[in-house]
């Protein structure tokens, strides 16, 4: 808990200060240090700042520097005293030991995960926190914070996965999260997670933590790789160098994990004999420019307490956006600035032919090479690079389209072929459920509402777990093996042609499974432009909610043509896509010259074991779904499809009597929701739409899954067609009319519409967050609806010509 927390009247121990720079040393100067008492006496009449008793004097603070201060309540130090565990090997003194026994049981460890893109941090963080989060080989993967819990060692670890990001500027959306995160929170110590096998790069991310002053542990992952390579690293003699302790890890299978945390303990408690603070020096006269901003800086008590004052000196020099306005909100933010302007006038005199960023830069990876040049002894035979050859296959000019078309085809015929085995088991189990509750069960609305609202309605969507299985399954291995980024590569012409950036096909590729997670993807785009337009296009691409949608058709209508027809759906939304980015970067954005750099990692076989907990996560949502939104949604639309009931009709019949054709009932005898498809269809009929389409396309609005389940709510309650499944349902001749009420043509036009119509609910949602704008959700509702109007009608046009 923190100081602040505490009422007047009440104690507790000061176990740190979470505050950095010159508040956290004035704090300990003032006596605030590990294991001391310290009282609330009473807070001020609005109640800041407070009075406290520490030592044996008084002092004041505001609530916001107490919060800073974690303490450990006296109430809690008495309840759980008995249960400390002390290592009497450790040197304590005899005034430490209780306190320090204390905190061995109850102490928490604020720990944070910062690495570059690729370099395995969220696998580390699934290992050491049990969590199922998705790695991904590619940048703009890990795309939000990450939170995990465990124990160990007496210990509890608050551990936090933050984005990837390559440096700690203001370039990216990545960069900016990680550093306001450093600088709300405060995270005890920072695991910096770096890639063994490319090692010159990920340091550079290093310096700027090293920069900040933070406490911090290396882990030096994918250290098999580095081993395997023939290269060999004294890690701990340049973790000397550089001031932080280095652990060797290996992500994937586990190792050195503990000896990692291990060390995080010892840096924590301040006992590793490798910590050190060091300046990463940046040549005279920068260093001189830096000298007297730093020293103004120290200065200031409110600057210093989130970054320490050479790193923010630094940002200055940079020219960093948002570091500027920071310290032109402070009350002589003016005169900083007047001052740094000064040191740049001066260093562009000095350096006519280089800018500060470079020569900082510069400066750093000097500093990195030199380093390495004593610690790494590179490998005396030349290592035959398998990613160099398969690039030269799957990037290659003439081969790389065929490739990755024949990638994606083979994934959908994957999805429907392979999948339709274990659907049918599934279907068939449904189906027998269903018949053992209308033979079994007595005559009535509980009858109705379970075999025809909830077994047709949620059996309807069931059946189609195996093919969205199939589907993540076949996208984490694209994912996790680094094949995403090439895609990537080889598509970024056609995206620049289309008005977007290369990285726009990493997002796009993943709203294959999700839209909303594909939507959060896009952060990873620098250009703003080219992220807004990248959120719009994106629910045209077809998710895995629309998937039963096709199964279900395309297996009614187009059973000898099932790969063809899914991929024209799948490119269609593309194409759409395409067209949309294309005008709006036409009349709305303008041109994006933003350059296209993305890192290609090395490919990597994905592990079994992390592909299949991907796939299952996703297959874990889905059937949260089903016991969720789309259980609710079906009792919903059978509810609606079952009343109002009328004078003379009874509950065992209404069913029957609400599916068959409407010229055959009386009109004060429609349902709810055949009065509500009625109301709508004369919008939808021209794109060959029965009441029936137009109410399941209605209630997809919510959860595109929604659709499957409703279909299988209004096409069951008949005694005939009870013993068919929902195609044979589909194809069955009206009473009235003795012609179904789905063709291949109306089926067509509403896949169409449904792939291309307005978005769910949490897809819309996501734009609005994402964008910070309510206007670009409605026009994904509006514009995505009209033009699924238009290319519904167009193509069931054609095909009744056909």
């Amino acid at each position: 808990m923190r100081l602040s927390d505490l009422k007047p009247g009440e104690t507790g121990i000061v176990v740190k200060i979470l505050g950095h720079g010159a508040f956290r040393k004035r704090m300990l100067e003032m006596g605030f240090v590990r294991g001391r008492e310290v009282k609330v006496l009473l807070d001020a009449p609005l109640h800041d700042p407070v009075k406290y008793q520490i030592m044996d004097y008084e002092v004041s603070l505001r609530r916001s520097e107490a919060e800073l201060v974690e303490i450990i309540a006296d109430n809690e130090k008495s309840d759980t005293a008995g249960t400390a565990v002390i290592n009497h090997t450790e040197t304590i003194s005899e005034k430490a030991m209780p306190v320090q026994a204390h905190e061995k049981g109850l102490r928490t460890i604020n720990v944070a995960l910062i690495g570059n893109p690729n370099c395995g941090k969220t696998t580390l963080f699934n290992i050491a926190s049990g969590a199922r989060e998705h790695v991904g080989n590619y940048s703009g993967v890990t795309v939000d914070a990450k939170s995990g819990t465990f124990k160990y060692k007496g210990f509890r670890f608050n551990i936090v996965d933050l984005p990837g990001t390559y440096s700690l500027a203001s370039y990216s959306p990545e960069e900016l999260y990680v550093r306001r995160y450093l600088k709300e929170k405060t995270p005890d110590v920072i695991i910096n997670v770096v890639d063994a096998s490319n090692l010159e790069r990920n340091l550079y991310l290093t310096t700027e933590l090293i920069d900040m002053d933070r406490s911090m542990v290396i882990a030096l992952n994918m250290a098999d790789e580095l081993e395997r390579s023939g290269r060999k690293l004294d890690f701990k003699t340049l973790g000397e160098m550089i001031g932080v302790p280095i652990v060797p890890t290996s992500a994937r299978n586990g190792s050195g994990i503990n000896e990692l945390f291990d060390t995080v303990i010892s840096v924590f408690e301040g006992t590793d004999p490798a910590v050190r603070h060091i300046h990463v020096n940046l040549g005279n006269d920068i260093e001189q420019a830096l000298s007297e901003l730093k020293d103004t800086l120290k200065e200031n008590p409110h600057i210093g307490r989130h970054f320490s004052p050479r790193y923010l000196a630094i940002k200055l020099l940079e020219s960093d956006s948002e570091v500027e306005e920071m310290v032109r909100s402070l009350p002589d933010g003016k005169e900083i600035l007047g001052l740094r302007d000064k040191k740049l006038q001066k260093l562009s005199e000095i350096q006519k032919d280089a800018d500060v960023n470079m020569s900082i830069a510069n400066a750093k990876y000097g500093f990195i090479a030199g380093a390495l040049a004593e610690t790494l002894e590179s490998s005396k035979k030349e290592e035959i690079n398998s990613t160099h050859i398969i690039d030269t296959i799957v990037t290659n000019r003439l081969f790389g389209f065929p490739i990755f078309i024949g990638i994606m085809a083979f994934i959908f015929w994957a999805t429907f072929e392979l999948g339709s085995y274990p659907m049918e088991w599934i279907e068939s189990a449904v189906g027998w459920l269903g018949e053992m509750v209308r033979e079994y069960m007595p005559d009535g609305m509980i009858k109705d509402l379970i075999a025809d609202g909830i077994i047709g309605g949620v059996g309807g969507v069931i059946v189609f777990l195996p093919n969205i299985l199939i589907l993540y399954l076949c996208i984490s291995f694209m994912e996790d093996s680094g094949y995403m980024a090439r895609a990537a590569f080889i598509m970024d012409k056609v995206m620049h042609r289309l008005g977007l950036h290369g990285k726009s096909f990493i997002p796009l590729v993943m709203g294959f499974g999700c839209t909303v997670p594909s939507i959060m993807a896009c952060r990873s785009i620098e250009s703003r432009s080219s992220r807004l337009i990248t959120i719009l296009i994106n629910p045209f691409i077809s998710c895995s909610a629309r998937l039963p949608i096709y199964v279900l058709l395309i297996g009614t209508f187009f059973p000898d043509h099932t790969t063809l027809v899914f991929m024209c759906l799948y490119f269609t939304g593309i194409i759409v896509a395409g067209f949309t980015a294309r005008m709006l970067r036409r009349f709305h954005f303008g041109q994006d010259v933003t350059p296209f750099v993305m890192e290609l990692p090395p490919y990597r076989v994905p592990t079994l074991k992390a592909t299949l907990r991907h796939m299952w996560g996703k297959g874990e949502q889905y059937l949260r779904k089903m016991g969720g939104v789309i259980l609710v949604a079906s009792i919903i639309v059978w509810a609606l499809n079952y009343f109002p009931l009328h004078d003379g009709q009874n509950a065992q019949n209404v069913s029957a009597e609400t599916v068959t054709d409407d010229s055959a009932i009386d009109p004060s005898r429609d349902s709810y929701l055949e009065m509500a498809g009625k109301a709508i269809n004369p919008l939808l009929e021209p794109l060959g739409f029965h009441w029936r389409a137009s109410v399941a396309a209605l209630a997809g609005v919510p959860a595109k899954e929604i659709v499957v389940s409703t279909l299988g709510v209004l096409y069951t309650g008949d005694e005939e067609a009870s013993e068919q499944t929902l195609s044979a349902r589909l194809t069955s001749p009206n009473e009235a009319t003795d012609k179904p009420d789905f063709t291949a043509a109306a089926a067509l036009s509403f896949m169409i519409f449904v792939l291309l119509y307005c978005p769910c609910i949490a897809t819309i949602t996501a734009i609005v967050k994402e964008t910070g704008n309510p206007r670009y959700g409605l026009f994904s509702v509006l514009y995505n609806t009209a033009i699924a109007w238009v290319v519904a009608f167009i193509v069931y046009r054609i095909a009744l010509l056909i």
